[in-house]
């Protein structure tokens, strides 16, 4: 039963499902080639059970990893598997695992990741004895026990140069994993491999610390020259790789404030990508967003009396500072004397999963009766990322009339936009939820790290700033300062968490007055969708630029003669407005001279320079058609090139006059001769619609014309989503062909 006043809306509001960091060595380490199975044990690679295409499943004790592969291989059709397995569950008992798979004779091929500290639950160091805890100690047991071969893979080949390794042992770059496994998989017996990457949440770690260097190359997308296909996302499973809406649609940008600098996006087949190596990046200058010193005083707020136990749960994502939160309001009511009681759900948090700090605030001790804010009991609910305060476990701790949500609207993607590039920001639906749980007016949102990013130039501040804004409400029953010091006790970033704060403060205050101080950019973000006109327009300026001026107007003809068939109709553009969409996306493809056009055009570089500051130079990742190696699948693979190549797009931009002419270089390829099929293709297919357009079928024309939506990305990537999208393509235009009386027919039949 639930208790009384808690409210029992509740939505879809998605979920904050952990995941591997960005840059996670399990990330890399547990892929399987095509056909293979794999098994997991204990460990963060565990959470790969979770993720599509891995063929991973099973878990089970420490020490048991693959031990069940031994009964189950006698009986089953597949002949090998490959079995994960951490460092710290190696030392611990997952040796003896391997002993019994090479003692029981079983194929399978261990693979021990050493990622440098016992990752799932803080980052410690794996034992205590730097000399009986490495790669080489692996590498040595696992000889003496007999494994039938064994290989090092790693992100770093050159740090074994001139190391003494067993016999039969090399190493390899972590490139090779995928030819190594499939190599490995056909040796009969036990074999291992050993991956050897640093946990990527620990590096953060020692970056903030000062304990290892900060790599001095940045990586950053030319969002005109990306598809949105998402093959970076694929390739590096990084949730730091982001959705940007533009004009031309859903494209991606890497948010810097969370990238962990393993470049694996890089290997996403698309030229957009370059990295910046040298010079640092810029921070906004805060005497233009606004100076906390020359603004007016705050008034003070009202404090709540905390006779009783004051219920505050804070709740987000992993890694962002959730529990750092909790600690402060710990240290801040202990600095006052009062009593308090902290209990944090972490479970998957460093891995970007769902994370909650209940803290309990009472004038005496004696008045706090539980360990976590009960149901229905929370006061305060500090909302650091809306999808997890919308989530049941949250909104049981709510009551109407009583608790206050300060909620933090930014939408921040999921792990499931890393295999969905249509993936949408369940924004309204957790604002929703939460507003009908508590009441409209107990509801305080805002988008927090827009304010962070531009006010204080990084988007780690938003949770502090969060805390500022409910104290400023009156939420926070701890003074103003006992909070300033517990940020000084804390030691970290202490004048940037102090500021964050009275941001927070300013923006209870008076929102409107903190956004107008970044007007620029909020106009930018809430700018309107578009007339059809001005989407015209603008695309007949930029196919103006792809071509010529003829290219253009061939363009807004054959949209004209849409919007004129579509009139007789009435007022509805809708299928005018798809046409104009995707009939420029086929016919802006983008061939070589486009990508040289887009990366020189200014626009670019001007971004680049609005980024960094200092010596920096940019290099470019490519796979040309007509020059780049392959793989053993077939497919180009990439290359760096340094600044020469901007030289030279510039040289090669002015050549697009040669676009599918007889003198054409690039223009024989299959993937160019596709290209300008698709669209003659189109434009026969929406005359086809034309013919029989009426107010009933047009719904399922506008389907019909947005399929070219889904045919992104470049080479093997877009053939691939091509050869997609044709299957709906064909499937839609039976359905159109059939019509109305035919399609009721069938389905009485």
């Amino acid at each position: 039963m639930r208790a009384s006043g808690l409210a029992e809306t509740t939505a879809d509001t998605g979920d904050r499902t952990p995941w591997f960091c960005s840059g996670c060595p399990h990330n890399t380490s547990t892929r399987v080639p095509e056909g293979s199975r794999a098994v997991a044990g204990i460990g963060c690679h565990y959470m790969v059970n979770w993720m599509p295409g891995r063929n991973t499943s099973t878990f089970t004790q420490m020490g048991g990893e693959g031990v069940t592969w031994v009964g189950q291989q006698p009986f089953s059709l597949d002949k090998h598997v490959f079995a994960n397995l951490g460092d710290g569950t190696y030392f611990h008992s997952g040796l003896l695992a391997i002993r019994q798979s090479i003692a029981a004779g079983t194929n399978i091929t261990y693979k021990v990741l050493y990622n440098d500290a016992v990752a799932m639950t803080g980052g410690q160091q794996v034992g205590e004895r730097p000399e009986g805890h490495s790669v080489l100690q692996i590498m040595n047991s696992l000889k003496s026990e007999g494994v039938a071969k064994l290989v090092i893979v790693t992100d770093e080949p050159a740090k074994y140069d001139g190391v003494q390794l067993a016999e039969g042992v090399t190493v390899h770059h972590r490139d090779e994993l995928d030819r190594i496994q499939r190599e490995f998989r056909e040796i009969p017996g036990c074999t291992a491999i050993i991956y050897d990457q640093t946990c990527a949440t620990e590096k953060r770690r020692r970056r903030k610390r000062g304990t290892l260097a900060t790599p001095d190359k940045t990586v950053v997308i030319n969002e005109l020259v990306c598809e949105g296909c998402g093959d970076c996302s694929v390739q590096s499973n990084c949730m730091s790789v982001e959705p940007l809406e533009t004009e031309f649609g859903r494209k991606r940008r890497i948010n810097q404030s969370t990238c962990n600098k393993d470049y694996s996006c890089v290997k996403g087949f698309c030229p957009s990508f370059v990295t910046v190596e040298g010079g640092t990046l810029r921070k906004p200058k805060k005497e233009k967003k606004g100076d906390l010193s020359a603004l007016a005083p705050l008034p003070e707020p009202v404090l709540p009396v905390a006779e009783s136990a004051w219920g505050i749960v804070v709740a987000g994502v992993g890694g962002t500072g959730v529990i750092t939160i909790g600690s402060l309001l710990g240290m801040a009511a202990h600095l006052e004397g009062k009593g308090v009681v902290t209990q944090d759900a972490a479970g998957l948090a460093q891995k970007g999963g769902a994370t909650w700090s209940h803290v309990q605030i009472a004038d005496r001790p004696e008045a706090i009766y539980t360990t976590k804010v009960d149901t229905a009991k929370a006061d305060l609910i500090i909302g650091c990322d809306s999808i997890v305060a919308s989530l049941k476990t949250t909104m049981a701790a709510m009551q109407p009339g009583r608790t206050f949500v300060a909620l933090n609207s930014h939408g921040s993607p999921t792990a499931s936009f890393v295999n969905n590039p249509d993936w949408q920001f369940p924004g309204q639906h957790c604002d929703t939820a939460i507003a009908s749980a508590v009441g409209g007016e107990l509801l305080g949102s805002f988008d927090a790290e827009e304010v962070a990013l531009q006010l204080l130039g990084d988007s780690i501040y938003t949770n502090p700033l969060m805390l500022g804004y409910a104290w400023q409400k009156g939420r926070v029953p701890l003074s103003h300062a006992a909070l300033m010091r517990a940020m000084e006790l804390n030691g970290v970033q202490v004048d940037n968490n102090k500021a964050a704060f009275e941001w927070g403060r300013r923006c209870a205050h008076d929102l409107a007055a903190v956004r107008a101080l970044f007007q620029t950019a909020q106009v930018i973000q809430f700018a309107k969708k578009p007339a059809l006109a001005e989407v015209i327009a603008r695309r007949e300026e930029f196919l103006t630029g792809y071509q010529n001026a003829a290219y253009a107007a061939e363009y807004r003809a054959f949209v004209q003669k849409v919007q004129d068939a579509e009139a007789r109709l009435g007022t509805t553009t809708r299928l005018a407005e798809a046409v104009a969409r995707y009939l420029f996306k086929l016919m802006a493809y983008k061939d070589e001279y486009e990508v040289a056009r887009l990366h020189t055009d200014g626009a670019f570089a001007g971004k680049i320079a609005g980024m960094f500051e200092g010596d920096y130079r940019v290099v470019h990742h490519l796979a040309p058609p007509l020059t780049a190696k392959k793989n053993e699948r077939g497919e180009l693979v990439k290359k760096a090139y340094g600044p020469w190549m901007h030289k030279a797009f510039g040289v090669l931009a002015k050549m697009k006059g040669l676009r599918g002419t007889a003198f054409d270089p690039f223009g024989r390829t299959e993937e160019r001769r596709t290209e300008r099929a698709l669209i003659r293709e189109y434009r026969a297919c929406i005359e086809e619609l034309l013919a029989g357009l009426t107010a009933e079928n047009l719904p399922l024309a506008v389907e019909i014309a947005r399929i070219p939506e889904q045919i992104r990305g470049y080479g093997h990537v877009k053939a691939r989503h091509l050869e997609a999208a044709r299957t709906q393509w064909e499937g839609l235009m039976a359905r159109w062909r059939q019509g109305p009386a035919e399609a009721a027919l069938r389905q009485n039949a």
